[in-house]
């Protein structure tokens, strides 16, 4: 009988832990949502939102991507990345995702626009990211949309794909190969100038970056969304989340804003143009079920004509190969 008191007061203390566990739980993930600041500069209204949106921007006073997506729909996605038979197991998570778009989120990527709209866009981008990163195909478990960000570079490389075209500019490092790598891959060393300019990382000597950090391979990619390829020309986030008016000529090129405008953007005429090609359709795919997931539903991806780029003239017709895959 002497040890009841002690059962009794571990009891309580069991409890009281519990308690001030759920009080935890309850005030972190209450603070999880940052309320924006908000300031007027020349007449319109800006906001900074914590690490997710630091900059002053119209963007910031939005929803940010972790308000709406959170970690365990980023799994529902990636359902199958981290299998046995995966390449890039324990690589891609959450997280690196998260501190990548945090420095695109205050231009718009994924806070253009309403909740909604912001959803979509990022179903699109991973759309993108999925299909290209997937091992999916002819793999029965989980179907072949759960198998995206199941790679992380190429697996054989044919060539070291150097364009000496460009030796002034993004000279090749020697014995270095510029295969693809990253979550929408990068491939040439003028694509990986391009985008250690703007990442501030050498990767024309050291491209292997990209496949040792996620979040730097998230970047790029993000990057790579928000940045036309051209001058003069649209970015794929543009083309999407409708800050592109297009031309008279984009009209008679059948080029109108949606997702298939984004694979335009990103693949030119190795996708678009040439009717319901594998390539095309696979993107689609992605895009409509990570939808579903998100719970925006794929019904809200709009009519064929602005779901894929069939029917599209290319933006930037080959000879250049700068956004080979």
């Amino acid at each position: 009988m002497d040890h009841h008191p002690k059962h009794q007061y571990s009891y309580y203390f069991h409890v009281f832990v519990a308690i001030a566990i759920a009080l935890a739980v309850l005030v972190c993930c209450e603070e999880e949502s940052v309320k924006p600041l908000v300031k007027t500069v020349k007449g319109k209204k800006v906001c900074t939102k914590g690490w997710e949106c630091k900059v002053w921007s119209e963007y910031c006073c939005n929803q940010t991507i972790s308000d709406y997506f959170q970690s365990y729909q980023f799994e529902n996605l990636f359902s199958k990345r981290n299998s046995p038979v995966a390449h890039a197991v324990g690589f891609w998570d959450y997280h690196s995702f998260i501190t990548a778009s945090a420095d695109y989120q205050h231009l718009g990527f994924g806070t253009t626009g309403t909740k909604h709209t912001a959803m979509k866009e990022v179903a699109a981008f991973l759309g993108h990211v999925g299909s290209k990163t997937s091992c999916g195909y002819g793999v029965a478990t989980g179907g072949p949309l759960a198998w995206g960000l199941c790679y992380n570079k190429e697996m054989s490389p044919s060539k070291l794909y150097c364009d000496d075209y460009y030796k002034l500019t993004y000279p090749c490092t020697p014995g270095v190969s510029y295969h693809g790598r990253g979550a929408l891959p990068l491939y040439w060393n003028y694509n990986y100038g391009k985008a250690g300019e703007a990442l501030k990382q050498d990767l024309l000597s050291h491209p292997e970056y990209i496949e040792q950090n996620a979040t730097l391979a998230f970047q790029a990619a993000i990057w790579r969304w928000m940045t036309p390829v051209k001058k003069h020309q649209p970015s794929a986030h543009d083309v999407f989340v409708g800050k592109w008016k297009p031309t008279k000529n984009d009209t008679l090129s059948k080029r109108v804003p949606g997702f298939g405008a984004t694979m335009n953007v990103l693949y030119s005429d190795q996708v678009c143009g040439q009717g319901d090609v594998d390539s095309m359709n696979n993107m689609v795919s992605h895009y409509l079920y990570y939808l579903d997931l998100m719970g925006v539903g794929r019904e809200e991806a709009g009519p064929h004509e602005t779901l894929t780029c069939a029917e599209q003239q290319p933006f930037n017709p080959s000879s250049d190969s700068a956004s080979d895959s």
